[in-house]
């Protein structure tokens, strides 16, 4: 979402999150884009793991109807905190909610209602996969105590239907000893894969230690994506001049870590992230993206030999299309939707100033050419974010909230764009919604005819945010 009455420069920065302990790099500005988030594969099936109007142009038609009129259904409050704190982790099970929380994670019935269980981690969230199993399993990073020197090193398997940590582990580095700080986690392939610039390492579902990256010198493994079957590695090796890391994408065996496929990336990456594993979608940013989105350009790979071989280039910088990618992290790549039936991306950009007025509109971007399949109508002075995919092909998306009136859920038809509103959240919560996407980083997950919303931060009210909620749940 975001707040579209506000001209741009009035907006406040767009923050996407980082695990906590880890160094942020220089800030690259910002841009007044939503700070909602979809989940990347695993959630749903569907998922990878967020009225138009005027004159017929060629693009996607107009809203067909207002759609059931939702209700607030459940609020989880802000936790009272000192300083901001990471509460990574919004997932839905056929069973329950579950929300990351301080030092905790909580399960809630399905409308956000009920409190059915916590669980108590000992220290503050660093990272949590998207992904989940069919069992409902997921990984989770967490700090090893709460004072302020802990350190991210836990690397937990949970299970998001009893609301049990199944296991915890430390990994080794090098010479054997314990406590190698990690930067992300992620599930994939029956495997727990956690990375960063201090180690990595994986173990199996049962808490077995599966491998670490071989050590190289020049080399690590900066971290992994999971989803599907695959573990997918970024390999970063020193160049020449030591100023910078030359990139490779590697498909992995999981269970083994042997190199299954590989692909150079250009010398001038900075960063790469990890949009899918299958089919192999990669976000790439040459260091001169666009302030928020981590990205210049999204690569699609066939990594089926052992060298990998580019199929298409989507130049993100030149279209104007605003994912929005974290600046350092290999997964955690937002605002975006992935259909793989189809082999189609769907990516939001902003209103281009001839058309007037701020918003969003949705273009969809055939992953095997590159090219254009489609795109909405520009939304009228709110914003317009792609959120999953549903078993039809067809796009859910949010429709932001303005001054005016509330936000909701829109079907996007993948053939003609046109949009049908789904469901339109209550006018009591306008405020909420639209301080949820200028104060907070959220997740966004559409099932069950519910919308629900998480907050990734836990902070303290300010006057201009007083009643953020940490997560709130939309729905009939």
């Amino acid at each position: 979402m975001s707040q579209p009455s506000l001209p741009p420069h009035h907006q406040p920065p767009h923050r996407s999150p980082q695990p906590q302990g880890v160094r942020r790099p220089p800030s690259r500005g910002w841009r007044p884009t939503s700070a909602l988030k979809l989940i990347v594969g695993g959630v749903l099936t569907v998922a990878l793991v967020s009225g138009c109007g005027g004159d017929d142009d060629g693009e996607g038609g107009g809203s067909s109807s207002k759609g059931a009129q939702a209700k607030t259904l459940g609020k989880v409050a802000m936790p009272k905190v000192g300083k901001e704190t990471n509460t990574m982790g919004t997932w839905v099970t056929d069973s329950t909610f579950v929300k990351g929380d301080v030092n905790k994670l909580v399960g809630y019935s399905l409308d956000g209602a009920r409190t059915k269980w916590r669980l108590p981690l000992g220290g503050q969230l660093c990272w949590a996969s998207p992904h989940m199993t069919k069992d409902g399993l997921t990984a989770v990073l967490f700090r090893d105590g709460a004072g302020e020197d802990a350190l991210c090193t836990k690397v937990g398997l949970v299970d998001l239907k009893k609301g049990k940590l199944v296991w915890q582990k430390e990994g080794s580095d090098s010479e054997g000893n314990a406590g190698v700080q990690f930067d992300e986690v992620t599930i994939g392939g029956g495997t727990v894969a956690a990375g960063g610039t201090g180690g990595g390492g994986a173990w199996s579902l049962d808490g077995k230690p599966l491998w670490k990256p071989a050590y190289l010198a020049d080399c690590d493994d900066n971290g992994y994506a999971g989803g599907d079957d695959k573990i997918v590695a970024i390999r970063g090796c020193d160049s020449e001049d030591s100023s910078t890391e030359r990139l490779e994408v590697q498909t992995v065996d999981p269970r083994t870590r042997d190199v299954k496929s590989s692909y150079k990336l250009d010398e001038k990456v900075e960063y790469a992230h990890v949009i899918s594993t299958a089919p192999l979608v990669v976000a790439v940013d040459t260091g001169d993206s666009d302030a928020g989105t981590g990205t210049t350009d999204i690569l699609t790979i066939d990594d089926s030999g052992k060298r990998g071989k580019l199929l298409s280039t989507i130049d993100v910088l030149a279209k104007g299309y605003q994912p929005n990618c974290p600046a350092t992290s290999v997964e955690g790549c937002t605002e975006l939707a992935l259909d793989k039936a189809s082999s189609t991306l769907y990516l939001s950009s902003e209103v281009d100033v001839d058309h007037g007025g701020p918003g969003e509109r949705i273009t969809g971007l055939n992953l095997k050419t590159g090219k254009e399949t489609g795109k909405t109508k520009m939304a009228e002075s709110r914003s317009l974010i792609p959120v999953q995919t549903d078993d039809d092909g067809s796009l859910i998306a949010y429709l932001g909230s303005m001054y005016s009136e509330a936000g909701g859920v829109v079907r996007v038809d993948p053939k003609t764009f046109a949009l049908e509103t789904l469901q339109t959240h209550p006018d009591d919560m306008k405020d909420v919604e639209s301080d949820m996407d200028t104060y907070g980083d959220c997740t966004m997950i559409y099932t069950g005819k519910k919308l629900y919303i998480g907050d990734s931060r836990a902070s303290r009210p300010t006057s201009d945010s007083p009643a953020r909620p940490l997560a709130v749940v939309f729905g009939a």
